[in-house]
């Protein structure tokens, strides 16, 4: 039998609008499930005009009833994530009964920050374009297994001397690199250890949790980070994230075998945005790259960084649903779309003249990308909060069946607009979904 459980992905290179899909989604499973990344950037969810940012803490935490777990693929900073929780109680979030935390999960500590700030501010780096919170650090030093987990957070004794040990290391490196200003490790110490018992009562086994609540046929939605083209390993490396974005990350990042996975949702802009560095195919450098970055509000929710914006990239759609299995489509922002009278989507590449049929593996390859276009026709109407399938324009339905027909994944929803109730199903995700569905 199918486990009820699905993957919410980013197609794209994150800022694809995860964030409200899950929270939509939400309402019909038992659990929702983050699995990689850290606080780098945020989610964005409206429900009745009112705004909700959210870091570190999964969009389910907004349904009642709804438990919301930060898996060990996740990398926490604790001071980030008691000033989420505190944030979230003020708005009457009942976290303190949904929010769980791995207890496998690293830890995110101030000198991660310093080497990450130092590295990026250096002279004659690539720069990647972080946004210097210390997360690669802190997958580095998992990497190196020198990292410190929330378990052992919860040791007074081994965080001291893990604080000890490495700030011994972290300063003399970033001192002799970059003339950066050594930490006080007792200071860290002192602060961290509070932080810790204020963390404690959240701390538990999700890993055993999320595998207990699939064995007893309850719901399960695991929520990923950035996006598929950010991945560590399938993304456009090396300007990409320090974790595994895309849907197998949700087994890695959580402790629930593939077996425990059921489907996999892709969630895709109706164009392409990106931030920061790296290659970008489809990019526009004229007005209706600035009209859809107006009109799309194209600004990261916690950073505030512009993003890039461009036609929707159908050879990069494909490639990311070949990586994550995507089964469905959702279709973010259709009505950013609303004033063009034609509306370009790229159907292939070209390199160096000839066509290609795969993504190219280096950075080099990527930005020799010529974009083959095919120009479909606008609609001239407003889609914005329209709820129906049917009451969309003609063409809109046209731009959505040729991305269907594209890309070989089916389109289950299509939002239109920001706010919760500004998203329409179509019918076979429906059922689909009330097979396991709340």
């Amino acid at each position: 039998m199918r486990a009820k459980s699905a993957v919410v992905v980013g197609a794209q290179w994150g800022d694809e609008g995860k964030g409200k899909i899950v929270d939509v989604l939400s309402e019909r499973f038992d659990v929702v499930a983050r699995y990689a990344g850290g606080h780098n950037a945020g989610h964005t969810v409206i429900i009745g005009g009112k705004k909700f940012i959210l870091q570190l803490v999964p969009c389910g935490v907004l349904r009642e009833g709804c438990r919301a777990v930060i898996g060990n693929g996740v990398v926490l900073d604790p001071i980030a994530f008691l000033k989420e929780v505190a944030k979230l109680r003020e708005l009457g979030v009942d976290v303190d009964s949904q929010l769980f935390v791995s207890n496998r999960s690293q830890v995110i500590l101030p000198y991660h920050r310093m080497i990450e700030l130092a590295y990026e501010s250096a002279p004659g780096r690539k720069k990647i374009g972080t946004t210097s919170r210390g997360i690669g650090p802190a997958y580095e030093d998992k990497m190196a297994r020198n990292g410190l987990r929330v378990v052992d957070l919860l040791n007074r004794d081994l965080l001291k001397t893990h604080i000890e040990n490495a700030c011994g290391e972290k300063n003399a490196i970033a001192h002799a690199l970059f003339g950066t200003e050594p930490l006080d490790p007792a200071q860290m110490y002192e602060e961290y250890a509070k932080a810790a018992e204020a963390i404690r009562p959240f701390v538990t086994d999700t890993g055993a949790m999320l595998n207990q609540a699939l064995r007893e046929g309850q719901r399960v939605m695991f929520e990923g980070a950035q996006g598929t083209m950010l991945d560590i390993d399938h993304g456009t490396y090396p300007f990409v994230t320090s974790s595994s974005a895309t849907a197998g990350g949700a087994s890695i990042g959580t402790g629930v075998g593939p077996m425990g996975i059921g489907t996999v949702i892709g969630v895709t802009k109706a164009y392409v945005t990106r931030v920061g560095e790296g290659p970008f195919p489809t990019e526009l450098h004229d007005e209706n790259g600035a009209l859809l970055s107006q009109r799309g509000n194209e600004f990261g929710a916690v950073t505030g960084r512009p993003r890039r914006c461009g036609w929707l990239d159908l050879p990069l759609l494909r490639y990311s649903n070949a990586v994550n299995s995507t089964q469905w489509l959702v279709v973010t922002k259709m009505d950013v779309l609303d004033v063009f009278d034609e509306i370009p989507v790229c159907t292939g590449y070209k390199i160096d003249g000839k066509p290609v049929d795969t993504m190219p593996a280096d950075v080099r390859g990527i930005e020799k990308i010529e974009p083959v276009y095919t120009t479909l026709r606008g609609w001239k109407r407003t889609t914005e909060g329209v709820r129906n399938y049917e009451d969309l324009p003609q063409e809109a339905r046209e731009y959505l069946r040729f991305l269907e027909a594209e890309t070989g994944a089916k389109i289950g929803m299509v939002s239109t607009g920001p706010d919760r109730d500004q998203t329409m199903e179509i019918a076979a995700f429906t059922e689909a979904l009330a097979a396991f569905g709340r």
